[in-house]
This record gives structure tokens, C-alpha cells and sequence, in this order.
């Protein structure tokens, strides 16, 4: 994922995270503050699908601490040029390819099917480790896109979390794309909310329920105003992508 870039367009990338970091991050904080919250109880996840490895790396040098990837080969193709950084995978996620997460991702939030949790469950005992989950939730119940079904969800983290080598720590989303930056959304984040409050409730085993994972680039105030304390953010802060 380097060379893609010339050294004059990764020097103007980074000028443009540098200006919409503090777009973001004061964003972030006024809705945390609407929402009876602060900016410190908010967690950031830099969304970094195709963007060139020089700039990720000057993002974590500027103080993004959470990078998130879509595709397996994509962060394996990044990773050994990486600063250190907390890293989750965020994408629709293949059980042959869980083996090159465990040890790698610190949580994997795209868990759409119990197959897939107890391939990561298999893998993670078998490595003598514990992988932090979350269960993707296809709050819009659209055909095509993964994720549980909203009443599917009590029933499935229950039976989720009895599995060993994982540790279930909530659930995300993806909302229908919204005609009207993320006002109209705003009743699909309640209902997330709803699910997240309702599982911690649920006193599940192998569980720490903390983690409200919804919001991205056009809608992450309102999802943080509805309740969600971790939202991942691609173009607002990186642009426009580049695919090649």
C-alpha cells in the first residue's frame, strides 16, 4: 500500500488529516456533550481501507490511537510497516480467513454468524488467547448487507458467549444509507441503543458489555448523540478514498 502515492500527494494527505482531525475531534466532543457525556468517553476508529501507510502512520503520530481495516489481505499487505497502534477488523470477515486476525486484531467487530464465532473461538483457544468480539447487527434488515437480525440478538449473544477463546463486548451496525446526513438514522441508532442496553443486561458469561460500535463519516454525531461510544470514521478524516 505504499508507493501508490507521490511524495507531494502523501505530504498534502497528511495536511488534510492534520485539518480534519480537529474537525473531528471537536465534532465528537459536542455531541458527547449533547449527549450528557464527555469527548474521553467516545472511542475514535480510524476507518484506513486504501489509504497509503505513510499517512496512517502520520495519523497515529498525530494521535489516533484505534486503526480499523474491511479486508484481510489489504491489512496484511500494511501491517509489518504499521507504527503501533490498537488494531480492529471491521469488514465482512471469511472463516479461512480468521487465522491471520488472531493475535493480530484486538477485537473483530463484524461477527455475523455463530460459525464464525466459534471459528474464532477454535483458533483463539488453539493460540492460548482470548478475542475480543462484538455481533453485527443488520439493524435495517436489508438484503444486502451481513449481520444478525435485530431479534435474533438476545438469543445469539447468549449462545455466543458460552463459547470459549472469546469474549463478546457488544455490537455495531451499519444504518441504511441516510438522504440526509445522519438526522434520519437517528431512529435506527435508538434501536441500537436499545439492543446494547438490553444485552448488558442480559449478566452474559465471558462477557464485558461496553462497547456501542455505530456511526461513521456522514452520521457519527447523531450516533453519538443516540448513545454510541465508538464510531469509525474513514473519509472525514482521510478524504475521499483512492481505490486502485
Amino acid at each position: 500500500m505504499t508507493g501508490k502515492l507521490s511524495p507531494e500527494e502523501i505530504e498534502a494527505k497528511k495536511r488534510d488529516f492534520d485539518e480534519n482531525y480537529k474537525r473531528v475531534l471537536y465534532n465528537i466532543s459536542e455531541a458527547a456533550v449533547k449527549s450528557g457525556r464527555s469527548a474521553g468517553d467516545i472511542r475514535l476508529l480510524a476507518a484506513t481501507k486504501t489509504v497509503d501507510v505513510a499517512v496512517i502512520n502520520h495519523a497515529i503520530g498525530s494521535g489516533i490511537k484505534l486503526i480499523g481495516e474491511n479486508r484481510v489481505q489489504e491489512y496484511l499487505s500494511k501491517k509489518e510497516e504499521l507504527l503501533s497502534c490498537e488494531f480492529h477488523f471491521i469488514g465482512r470477515l471469511q472463516t479461512n480467513k480468521v487465522k491471520y486476525l488472531i493475535g493480530n486484531a484486538a477485537m473483530i467487530q463484524s461477527v455475523d454468524s455463530v460459525r464464525l464465532a466459534q471459528e474464532i473461538g477454535r483458533l483463539s483457544v488453539k493460540s492460548g488467547l482470548c478475542t475480543d468480539i462484538l455481533l453485527e447487527v443488520n439493524i435495517g434488515k436489508e438484503e444486502s448487507k451481513a449481520g444478525f437480525m435485530p431479534e435474533e440478538i438476545p438469543e445469539k449473544a447468549h449462545e455466543i458467549s458460552e463459547i470459549a477463546g472469546i469474549r463478546l463486548r457488544g455490537i455495531m451496525a451499519i444504518p441504511p444509507v441516510s438522504e440526509d446526513g445522519g438526522e434520519s438514522n437517528r431512529e435506527y441508532f435508538r434501536k441500537i441503543n436499545k439492543l446494547f442496553v438490553d444485552m448488558q443486561a442480559q449478566k452474559l458469561d465471558n462477557s464485558n458489555i461496553d462497547t456501542m460500535s455505530v456511526g461513521m463519516s456522514d452520521d457519527y454525531a447523531e450516533a453519538i448523540m443516540e448513545g454510541s461510544n465508538m464510531v469509525r470514521i474513514g473519509s472525514a478524516l482521510f478524504g475521499k478514498r483512492i481505490y486502485f
